[in-house]
């Protein structure tokens, strides 16, 4: 969906300052004794504009906040104006790293170079391993009116596995499932809440994401690996980690813990979203994320040679 635009220089994207802070303590296995996590840091979605001119909010990505690894990149396109997204995401590559597409209305039909075509849309799901190499476009579709309204996030590889061949799981909104907790309600992407698996599998970073609907007065808790990085990105309303409140386009990293515990005075919905750091140097430029400038390098003379493909 994202195509990301600024050239960031790999010292702007080694851990730093917040995602140093998360790091350090957040060792796996650090503690068998179950700790809430409480918020570090809470930062607004940016507005900004990618592909061929759609407009989004960026929350992590931009200066404010460039990584949180294994974590890249986050994107919201909410709006009911065409004129908004009906540009897209014409075609592009990826190298190196995964984009994970979320939408919740409407719909974005993707394709790639070699002839992969399908459709996400209305509370489905994609996540993309581009591995070696991907080229490929991501165009808005209206479903049922004129609302678009999605996520994409970007998921770091390790070094080993930034050559494995590309890979898609597409997940239509039936095959994700949806889960009741007292007040609280979860559809659940990838990771486990209970007894219940999300359908993404075989990935390295072994992530959890969690879409959250909370009624007013309720709590969600969540476990999670004590080592895992892990934020919450707030669609509607507000919601509160101990006493620091979360509004509508804020994402709020937490630092180390074994528990997440949620609460929303008048309601709210949010995506949990957390992973095992990878812990290596991370050399990212556009639509490619690397280990070292010179495998960044290689990347931009494969695509202009045309050899970037499945």
């Amino acid at each position: 969906m994202t195509r990301y635009n600024a050239a960031m220089r790999r010292r702007d994207l080694l851990v730093s300052g917040l995602a140093g802070a998360v790091l350090l303590g957040c060792q796996r296995g650090l503690t068998k004794a179950a700790t809430p996590r409480e918020i570090v840091r809470v930062v607004p979605a940016q507005r900004s504009r990618d592909g061929a001119g759609v407009k989004l909010r960026r929350s992590l990505g931009n200066a404010a906040l460039s990584v949180l690894d294994p974590f890249l990149l986050l994107d919201e396109i909410h709006s009911s104006d065409p004129a908004d997204y009906t540009a897209g995401f014409p075609q592009h590559p990826h190298r190196g790293f995964e984009t994970v597409s979320y939408v919740l209305r409407g719909g974005f039909d993707h394709r790639d170079s070699v002839g992969n075509h399908g459709l996400i849309a209305d509370g489905g799901a994609q996540w993309m391993t581009a591995g070696r190499g991907i080229v490929h476009q991501e165009m808005p579709v209206q479903t049922t009116g004129s609302e678009l309204w999605g996520l994409q996030l970007w998921v770091n590889l390790p070094a080993a596995q930034k050559w494995v061949p590309p890979r898609y799981q597409d997940l239509g909104a039936a095959a994700i499932p949806e889960i009741a907790m007292a007040d609280a309600r979860a559809r659940v992407v990838a990771g486990r809440v209970g007894a219940t698996r999300g359908p993404v599998d075989g990935i390295a970073t072994r992530p959890t994401l969690l879409d959250v609907t909370l009624e007013p007065g309720a709590q969600f808790h969540h476990e999670l690996p004590g080592g895992d990085t892990a934020f919450v990105y707030v669609l509607t309303g507000e919601i509160a980690i101990g006493t620091r409140q979360v509004t509508d386009g804020e994402l709020a990293a937490t630092g180390p813990g074994t528990s997440l515990v949620v609460t929303s005075a008048q309601g709210g919905r949010f995506l949990t979203i957390a992973a095992t750091p990878i812990n290596e140097p991370v050399a990212r430029r556009g639509p490619f994320v690397m280990t070292t400038e010179a495998e960044l390098d290689q990347a931009f003379a494969d695509y202009r040679a045309g050899r970037l493909a499945i």
